[in-house]
């Protein structure tokens, strides 16, 4: 079973071999981009270290701030963004302290969310301040997986990451028809060699399972496309601007959100 001991030799290569290629691009978004990457995974790492204190404080934080993100893409209300930000935190807590009662966490977070729009009596925006909160939950509450999950979390970080990059380079070159109108960037061959490459991942770190490799193949992409859903819908090009070279953590944890709902699905 992959530990995350076995795991620091592979990230600390990973990112060695990638900060001596970006500096042979010279190209300074690459640069900067590596840079946020260098201060992140070894944040990460540590976290994941620490076991389940520590993964549940680092999904506690990067959930706050993705609902943040995620409230100013659908211009949610700050009372609706506080509540949702309780729910995701909630669920976080419970899935650590009292995994049996992680459903019971849910509904009361369902209901609280309900709440906020019923009780205001908003019949203008309310259908849609629910909707909202509601995906926001299902989303985004997808991070309380990671606290069970150990090492098997960073390991499925690292494929989708792999896979995004690898997709994100190749599709423009190789061509061919685009994978949705939701990202017209992105292309079929992309997709494909991306999948191939997370799951060349997942079997160096010795996690692949027919599991694990429709949660990066399958869960990844489509998690790529429901971000870049909400986003065209919101007019906005990233989910936030305070990453360097990278957008918002939305932008970085869109593939592994749904890749994780996958995996808790069919394990």
């Amino acid at each position: 079973m992959t530990t995350v001991a076995h795991l620091v030799p592979y990230l600390g290569g990973a990112l060695a071999v990638g900060g001596v290629a970006v500096a042979a691009t010279r190209r300074r978004e690459l640069m900067v981009r590596w840079c946020v990457w260098a201060f992140a995974v070894p944040l990460v790492t540590a976290a994941f270290w620490l076991g389940p204190p520590g993964i549940a404080v680092l999904a506690a934080v990067v959930g706050v701030v993705a609902v943040a993100e995620f409230g100013g893409l659908l211009l949610l209300e700050r009372v609706d963004r506080t509540v949702l930000g309780a729910a995701i935190v909630g669920l976080v807590l419970t899935a650590w302290l009292a995994p049996g009662e992680v459903l019971r966490t849910a509904a009361a977070g369902a209901l609280a969310i309900a709440g906020v729009p019923l009780l205001s009596g908003d019949a203008e925006h309310g259908l849609r301040r629910l909707g909202a909160g509601l995906l926001g939950l299902v989303w985004l509450g997808t991070l309380a997986g990671l606290v069970s999950s150990g090492a098997l979390g960073l390991v499925l970080f690292v494929a989708v990451s792999i896979a995004d990059i690898v997709a994100y380079a190749a599709g423009p070159r190789i061509g061919g028809p685009r994978l949705s109108p939701l990202s017209p960037a992105k292309r079929w061959s992309g997709t494909l060699a991306g999948a191939a490459a997370g799951l060349l991942t997942l079997a160096v770190l010795s996690s692949l399972t027919w599991q694990t490799a429709v949660a990066v193949a399958v869960g990844g992409p489509l998690g790529d496309l429901l971000e870049s859903m909400v986003k065209r819908g919101a007019r906005a090009k990233d989910a936030g601007r305070w990453l360097p070279g990278s957008g918002g953590i939305l932008d970085r944890i869109d593939s592994l959100l749904v890749a994780l709902a996958v995996l808790l699905v069919l394990e």
